[in-house]
């Protein structure tokens, strides 16, 4: 009994150690307590006022602070060219405006003094500022400011950056303040949100004018007219001939300065005078502010009832994104007049960024929404329409479903051509060429660290956490992020290492936790704030850095600082928003406005339904879990085995640790008390791992993966005798470039990620990434003529070695003009990554359910590179057309091995062909089932052809009588394929099986068996043929480096 009681008396006190472990362990977890993150959100709080109130104090009604000295910053009227200033303020109290959604947001966790909620008050403070300067939007006395009416001001601007900060700023205030976006507390009355929605308020006078605010102050739906003012006056940009905006717009005047535009064509009445010179005006703009537009003029249209917005947006939109490359990139600079790529450089960064975004983001506002009214269109005067210059847009083009799937196509060509993955150290982005995918420099810019973010509202997470690491490790690293950085050198690109407060990395790190919930990215959030207050703080303000690596700043306070920056800072800091919770297809702007279509506006005869001809998307992506926790670990981004490669990326083990408190605040902290160490010193740290977690909550056990390197070498061919050199040496061809001397070549080799083979499990192989420092894109192709290679490369270099094809080869046909082979017949079978085929066989004409299968992909490398030379060719047609038609070497005991015929001469230069084809003579013999051909059909022709069907293979060889071997006498039959083979995908092909030894119609084995081949086509295909004048062979070859396929390399 005594044994039993102290049994059960250890057992308790175990079952009590074990509650108390766990109970710290539960505390450890968490990674940052209920009040760090108050706290957190508090000093962010104190970081927007700071600034807000300094802006208010000393800069205000003008567009931006300077923070350093005090004063407001202007438009540089002295220098209209200064484009970096005068391209965003307009005149028009930017920062404000950028600011009200903040203050918004703000009030749904205010600091309640005395029972006011400071952010709320001064939300509608700010609202009630801009109306007295601007008006309320009316023609009436009250819609004259004391700045202007409305936005009428002399002010030149870029479309791009008006839309997203003041347009997309008021209409987001505009939604909050009739809660179709949500203020914690704010909840006005049915009757005064009516009335404050609708656009003209002298229309019909209500028991209530609007929704009362404190100090007298009624809302009435001010910043909608005002927002609806400022579109109006952003319109003529969009009389192009191509539907691109012009990149800018006087506020007051329009576009004078466009003589080519539409809307100055008519000398006596339009903007434009009758003796007007030509303008210097630039046309440029960009991928990102012609197609970052839909968001907010979408907004604008289903809120007002003008439909020109939505309609001018998305052609813009659609109008860039249609002229992406082959390969499906965009460029960054593009002509608004003639549409055409400006440079030749592409990314996800400066100039390109936002497109991506709004496809996305597009899709999430828009979704359930039919195409908006067109009659409204029909019904204005069409003067004031950019639409009227083009036929409408089709319910494809304004379906929801679409701005999908291109978001799809968009990203899967950025993955393909601009994303380095792991074998490149670590994930990160490059630049690359538009038109071929090739590399062309390895800087990253600071605006791509919205990519993450973006990803993960795509359901991207692994991409996202990946490439998002690399930025933290480059913050980490300078306490911000330079405008560039290069990859390569591990140093800012080009002496461009300024931050002006830009947001894009906080926004992403605000995604990733909201979509994880891993206490890492609280962490980093407080490391942004922390490097803020230390190195960015200023007497009246937070200024830029001009270089963040020695902290010299800049007086200037960018809008976007107390618009993005703090706004994503506060609400990563705020899991409990509204915001953060709200059910319904809201999104942030790329400025970082809330915008959401209510449903109130499906009044107007739309609604949230699919429209029967919307597209379905190619990939409806869903977003997954979040990553779990290793047991008893607190981060599973801290945990990754790859953590230590994007530092190493970063370089952050070469540097020293910071043990200095360089701030401009340190000096204000002796007479203010309120200022704490934490403020001048960063968590940032130099050391390899983890840069953000606090020590004690790194896993004990934390382990990295070894880094993979990918295998790069170069391969130099000698200068031979009688080689020829100069520039004829390569010719730029379709899709690659063909090789016409081998002598002083040097291919870059670089060995690929392993790929998943259609049958063969997991391949590698090798790619050229350059040719004589000319950089390849992954989807560029090399041609070599098989004579060159066989003059300079010898038979035993494992370097380069020349595989023959066993499974295909191209039976080449000279076709009279009045025949003409189908499409897929002439253009080939499909080669996996390894440059080989799969080779699934079947016997006679029906298929083995066990078989697999062989693509036809019409894609014939020899007839591709051909056609690509008589395209070059003089414009008189020839008389007959040599054509490559893919076939199958059959397989089995029965097969013959095709004999070392003389090959089909290749192609020249100018178009033509060298020599004429060995087999002259043909014969017909339909499917040669239950006759034997005449005894006189072997020993006169070279060429039998015979349909497909009826009997098997081994039937058909067997009717054909016995023969002298002779050049005259019967060389090769080919068989013609006639349908796809039951339980295949169509365009397949099944490689013959012949499982019998060939014999005579007695029964006994030829003593020369008959080399068979099979091709597809039909009917198409046989019936060309009967117009063939010569029959040829042409052999197919793979090349190989040290025994790894080079699956861009094609020898012809």
């Amino acid at each position: 009994m005594a044994y039993w009681t102290r049994q059960a008396r250890a057992s308790g006190r175990m079952l009590r150690l074990q509650i108390l472990i766990l109970s710290l362990w539960l505390v450890i977890v968490h990674g940052m307590t209920d009040r760090q993150i108050r706290d957190l959100r508090s000093e962010t709080r104190d970081i927007f006022y700071h600034g807000y109130d300094n802006y208010m104090k000393h800069a205000f009604p003008e567009d931006e602070l300077r923070p350093i000295s005090c004063k407001p910053l202007v438009r540089d009227a002295s220098n209209p060219a200064h484009f970096g200033l005068n391209d965003v303020l307009g005149n028009y109290s930017l920062t404000l405006i950028d600011s009200l959604s903040t203050l918004a947001i703000l009030a749904s966790s205010p600091q309640i003094s005395k029972g006011r909620n400071k952010a709320l008050e001064e939300f509608q403070q700010g609202v009630a500022s801009l109306v007295k300067q601007y008006g309320d939007g009316t023609d009436k006395l009250s819609g004259q400011g004391l700045r202007a009416r409305g936005f009428d001001v002399d002010s030149k601007v870029q479309v791009f950056e008006t839309v997203i900060r003041g347009l997309g700023g008021l209409l987001s205030a505009h939604l909050f303040a009739v809660g179709d976006l949500p203020i914690r507390g704010y909840d006005p009355s049915l009757e005064e949100v009516r009335a404050a929605k609708a656009l003209q308020n002298t229309k019909k006078r209500h028991a209530v004018q609007g929704i009362r605010w404190r100090k007298g102050f009624t809302y009435d739906g001010q910043l909608l007219r005002l927002a609806h003012d400022l579109g109006r006056r952003l319109l003529p940009a969009f009389y192009t001939p191509t539907g691109i905006p012009y990149p800018r717009v006087n506020l007051r005047n329009g576009i004078p300065f466009y003589p080519n535009s539409p809307f100055n064509h008519d000398a006596e009445h339009g903007q434009c005078g009758i003796t007007q010179q030509p303008s210097v005006e630039i046309t440029e703009t960009c991928s990102a502010g012609a197609g970052s537009l839909v968001l907010e003029l979408s907004t604008l249209s289903r809120l007002t009832g003008d439909y020109r917005f939505e309609h001018v947006a998305k052609r813009a939109f659609w109008a860039v994104w249609n002229r992406r490359s082959g390969v499906g990139l965009l460029g960054s600079g593009i002509d608004a007049e003639s549409g055409l790529w400006i440079g030749p450089y592409t990314g996800i960064g400066a100039g390109i960024d936002s497109f991506f975004e709004y496809a996305l983001k597009s899709h999430i506002l828009l979704s359930g929404l039919t195409a908006p009214n067109t009659t409204i269109l029909a019904d204005r005067d069409l003067a004031g329409d950019p639409n009227s210059l083009f036929g409408p847009l089709s319910d494809e083009d304004h379906s929801a479903e679409t701005f999908l799937l291109t978001w799809q196509e968009a990203h899967s060509a950025v993955k393909r051509h601009v994303y380095r993955g792991p074998m490149y150290q670590h994930p990160h982005y490059i630049q690359a060429d538009l038109f071929t995918g090739a590399t062309r420099a390895l800087w990253i810019d600071s605006l791509s660290a919205y990519y993450p973010g973006l990803l993960t509202l795509a359901g991207e997470i692994e991409e996202a956490i990946q490439t998002h690491l690399f930025a933290t490790a480059l913050w980490t690293r300078y306490s911000a992020l330079p405008e560039r950085w290069n990859t390569a050198t591990g140093s800012v690109e080009g002496g461009l290492g300024w931050w002006g407060g830009r947001p894009e990395f906080i926004e992403s790190t605000y995604y990733l936790y909201t979509a994880t919930q891993d206490p890492w990215y609280l962490h980093v959030g407080e490391m942004v704030l922390r490097d803020i207050k230390r190195r960015c703080w200023a007497k009246c303000g937070w200024a830029g850095l001009q270089d963040v690596r020695n902290g010299e700043q800049n007086d200037r306070m960018e809008s976007f600082f107390l618009g993005e920056t703090a706004k994503y800072l506060f609400l990563l800091f705020d899991p409990t928003h509204p915001l953060n919770s709200l059910d319904a297809p809201y999104v942030f702007t790329t400025e970082g406005h809330p915008l959401i279509i209510p449903r109130s506006t499906h009044n107007r005869k739309h609604s949230r339904k699919k429209s029967a001809s919307s597209p379905s998307p190619v990939n409806a992506a869903i977003c997954p879990l979040a990553p779990s926790n290793i047991p008893f670990s607190v981060s599973a981004t801290a945990a990754r085995n790859d953590i230590f490669h994007a530092a190493g990326l970063a370089r952050l083990h070469l540097l020293p640790t910071r043990d200095t408190m360089e701030s401009p605040i340190v000096e204000f902290s002796s007479d203010h008390p309120s200022i704490s160490l934490s403020d001048v010193q960063s968590p940032s740290n130099y050391t390899y791992y983890p840069w953000t977690l606090p020590p004690e909550l790194i896993p004990s056990y934390a382990i990295s993966s070894k880094a993979t390197t990918r295998p790069t070498f170069d391969i130099t061919f000698p200068v031979l005798p009688n080689m020829v050199l100069g520039p004829g040496t390569l010719q730029r061809v379709r899709d690659g470039i063909m090789i016409n001397s081998m002598g002083g070549l040097r291919l870059g080799m670089i060995q690929d990620a392993p790929s998943t083979g259609d049958s063969q499990g997991i391949v590698n192989f090798y790619r050229v990434q350059a040719i004589n420092n000319i950089a390849l894109g992954k989807d560029e192709k090399i041609y070599l003529g098989r004579d060159i290679v066989a003059g300079a490369v010898s038979p035993l270099d494992p370097n380069f070695s020349r595989i023959r094809d066993t499974t295909l080869l191209d039976v080449v046909v000279d076709i009279e003009e009045s025949g003409s082979l189908p499409e897929e017949t002439t253009e080939g079978l499909l080669m996996n990554a390894t440059g080989s085929l799969v080779t699934p066989t079947v016997d006679g004409s029906s298929g083995s359910p066990g078989a697999a299968n062989m693509r036809v992909a019409f894609n014939a490398l020899v007839s591709h590179v051909s056609s690509i030379i008589r395209d070059r060719a003089s414009a008189e047609s020839p008389k007959v057309n040599r054509v490559h038609v893919p076939a199958i070497i059959p397989t089995g005991t029965g097969a013959a091995p095709i004999p070392d015929f003389e090959e089909a001469p290749s192609p020249d230069t100018s178009g033509g062909f060298k020599g004429s084809l060995n087999w002259r003579s043909i014969y017909f013999g339909g499917e040669n089932c239950n006759e034997r051909l005449p005894p006189s059909v072997p020993n006169s022709h070279q060429v039998v052809i015979l349909k497909r069907g009826g009997c098997s293979f081994s039937q058909k060889l067997q009717n054909i009588p016995s023969f002298a071997p002779s050049t005259t006498s019967l060389q090769l039959v080919i068989v013609v394929s006639y349908s796809d083979d039951e339980g295949t995908p169509p365009g397949w092909l099944i490689r013959p099986l012949l499982d019998l030894v060939q014999t005579t119609i007695g029964g006994l084995p030829r003593h020369n068996p008959i080399p068979m081949v099979m091709v597809g086509g039909g009917d198409q295909t046989y019936d060309a043929l009967k117009h063939a004048t010569g029959v040829g062979i042409k052999r197919r070859y793979s090349v190989q480096a040290q025994g790894i396929p080079i699956n861009n390399l094609i020898i012809i």
